[in-house]
């Protein structure tokens, strides 16, 4: 890799680390694993960078996301973390604001991977239905189906209690 690559991957990590970091966190609901899951789709993308333009690196980064995290799924490499230690932690430490957040991630760790994808990618990453789709690699219609059922899941999680999910549609 020449080094005015090398200066544009550098550029493109500074600038969206923190927006990857925050999806692969959602993904995973553990912050050491969203490490290392970043850590390997980057270095996925630093190795293709240099032999092809990518149009959009954020999206192929999230989509290496997204597919790295349905393989550590399937290949069981991936070891969930009792989340009963954490709630202990974050309610004493950080009071309401990070007990909500711990009551959601709680929430969203209980949805099958594909739809908690599209919750990440379309609210939490804020990307219209179009680009979620190309990423996941479905129709539009499934990310809205995906949606649907996923919404309607944290309607009724036990974790989020009187926290009401709303579903501000999109147009």
């Amino acid at each position: 890799m020449n080094e005015a690559s090398y200066e544009s991957f550098e550029d493109f990590v500074t600038a969206s680390a923190d927006r990857l970091m925050r999806t692969a966190f959602l993904l995973t609901g553990n912050r050491h694993a969203a490490e290392d899951l970043l850590q390997g789709a980057l270095e996925r993308t630093y190795q293709r960078w240099g032999r092809e333009q990518i149009i959009a690196p954020e999206a192929y980064v999230r989509r290496v996301l997204v597919n790295a995290t349905s393989s550590r799924w399937r290949s069981r490499q991936f070891r969930e973390e009792p989340l009963d230690a954490v709630a202990e932690r974050a309610s004493a430490d950080g009071g309401p604001d990070l007990a909500l957040r711990d009551q959601v991630l709680r929430a969203l760790q209980e949805l099958p991977k594909r739809q908690r994808s599209v919750v990440v990618l379309r609210y939490y990453d804020d990307l219209p239905e179009a680009a979620v789709a190309e990423i996941l690699g479905c129709s539009v219609g499934s990310v809205k189906s995906h949606a649907s059922r996923a919404l309607a899941r944290l309607r009724l999680s036990q974790h989020l209690g009187d926290v009401r999910v709303r579903h501000e549609r999109r147009r």
